[in-house]
């Protein structure tokens, strides 16, 4: 099939943000004012803090600043995944932090659980829906890597269930598909945008000031507190929250753990009745592949299909930039994988693609931090599961301002830091090299290089 036909009509925007319930504009701040709380960033890591926030003390006063508009970045361009995970998958977190495993698990569990009842609490409509997901196996070598996941969730008193290749492809109907890994409660699927609203709407009911258009361009602080300041106004208060993820901190000290990495989704046209039974997928779960270039998708509530991933762009010295959203390359390569996954769907039209930039780290999940003597706290690093690990985020930094320790704040998880980025140019030279010995890898059946061996060796890895 000419792939590139498939991509014909496309509308080269996100598909969750074209969606006609999205709110009017919100104004800008245009004058100076004050808070208790200043929250930076409109996206979910903001959000979230603004919530818990009012809900922590109803009279705190917070007032949130977006530099564009609400969920208009990561939060409104992602394939709306909710995971329960903190650490990035069950291998990662057990790389990492092997003794603390079960113990986040648990925690990330409560606050997936958590984002469920606030949804109900404040009438929020989001499509959300607790499917699960189910990671495939396309190459034998990776059927290990699922008994892994599986083995280590048992560990945790978490139950994943390994398919194998008939019990699978009867799930959803793939040539393509070896085994699988079922978890069938750790992963909820949502409208990304229609999320980042309803939390904007409930932050608002609760008293929540929110002005769009007002980017911060410095933040200061002083005896009196923390001041960010926009180009037209200033709030002083006496803390700050930072949610700025991809973009650039405000905080120097952040800088060199986080890199802006593009991603890139496509959507398809609504499947016809005989194009959804061509495919099965009755149970609607979540789906990803185990390569190092991987590829996840699912089904929306008007049976489409998102289909995102696989290349994960890293521009030199970070630019983030609107020309960015579109790569012809990247799409021709999704439309043809995805084809290849499902060559019964031959005919069948994307209608929206769109490109977005996610914030990744060394250690591929969030890290934590304190700054201007405990008057600002930060989180970043969510490496593409930010939809769920953002809430668990947000009350960590709550916690971090309050001073008081909790069960989050003592994991080692949070109170250590991934390794940082080198300077440019050593890299973007880095990531070219492990960006090609991944894609070396996985035509290798999993054999990793030197280079990947010393990366693994110091803890130094590069995802999206």
């Amino acid at each position: 099939m000419n792939t590139t036909a498939s991509l014909r009509d496309v509308l080269f925007e996100p598909f969750w943000l074209q969606d006609p319930g999205r709110p009017r504009p919100r104004p800008a701040l245009v004058a100076d004012t004050s808070a208790d709380l200043v929250v930076v960033g409109g996206g979910y890591s903001g959000l979230w803090s603004a919530l818990l926030a009012k809900e922590r003390d109803p009279a705190r006063d917070v007032v949130l600043l977006e530099g564009n508009r609400i969920g208009w970045a990561a939060s409104g361009r992602n394939g709306g995944f909710c995971s329960s995970s903190l650490t990035h998958g069950l291998p990662n977190g057990d790389r990492r932090w092997p003794g603390e495993l079960a113990l986040l698990e648990r925690l990330g569990a409560e606050n997936l659980q958590g984002i469920e009842d606030t949804l109900a609490r404040y009438g929020i409509d989001c499509d959300w829906r607790r499917s699960g997901e189910i990671t495939v196996a396309t190459d034998p070598h990776q059927i290990a890597q699922l008994h892994h996941t599986a083995e280590l969730a048992a560990r945790c008193g978490k139950k994943m269930e390994v398919l194998d290749g008939a019990r699978v492809r009867a799930e959803v109907h793939s040539p393509t598909y070896l085994a699988g890994v079922s978890d069938p409660d750790g992963v909820a699927l949502v409208h990304p945008a229609k999320l980042a609203w309803g939390l904007a709407e409930a932050c608002e009911r609760l008293g929540v000031r929110i002005f769009e258009s007002s980017p911060v361009t410095a933040l200061d602080h002083d005896d009196r507190g923390v001041t960010a300041r926009t180009g037209f106004g200033t709030v002083l208060a006496r803390n700050a929250v930072l949610g700025t993820n991809a973009f650039r901190s405000p905080l120097r000290r952040v800088r060199p753990y986080t890199i802006p990495v593009y991603d890139y989704a496509l959507m398809t046209e609504p499947l016809s009745e005989a194009q959804q039974a061509a495919i099965g997928w009755e149970g609607r779960q979540g789906l990803a592949d185990t390569g190092s270039k991987f590829h996840y998708y699912r089904m929306t509530a008007d049976h489409r299909i998102l289909w995102g991933g696989y290349d994960a762009v890293y521009h030199y010295r970070g630019r983030v930039r609107a020309e960015h959203d579109t790569r012809p390359r990247t799409l021709r390569s999704l439309a043809a994988n995805f084809f290849r996954t499902f060559p019964q769907l031959e005919g069948l039209r994307f209608s929206h693609a769109w490109g977005g930039a996610i914030d990744t780290c060394t250690r591929f999940s969030a890290f934590y931090g304190t700054a201007a003597r405990g008057k600002v706290a930060y989180a970043a690093g969510h490496t593409g599961l930010g939809v769920g690990a953002t809430r668990f985020a947000a009350d960590v930094m709550l916690d971090l301002l309050s001073g008081v320790p909790t069960e989050r704040t003592r994991t080692t998880m949070v109170t250590t830091k991934p390794m940082p980025f080198p300077p440019e140019p050593l890299r973007w030279t880095g990531v070219r090299l492990t960006q090609l010995a991944l894609a070396r890898a996985d035509r290798r059946g999993g054999r990793r290089n030197l280079w990947l061996k010393a990366m693994d060796r110091v803890g130094f890895g590069f995802d999206s």
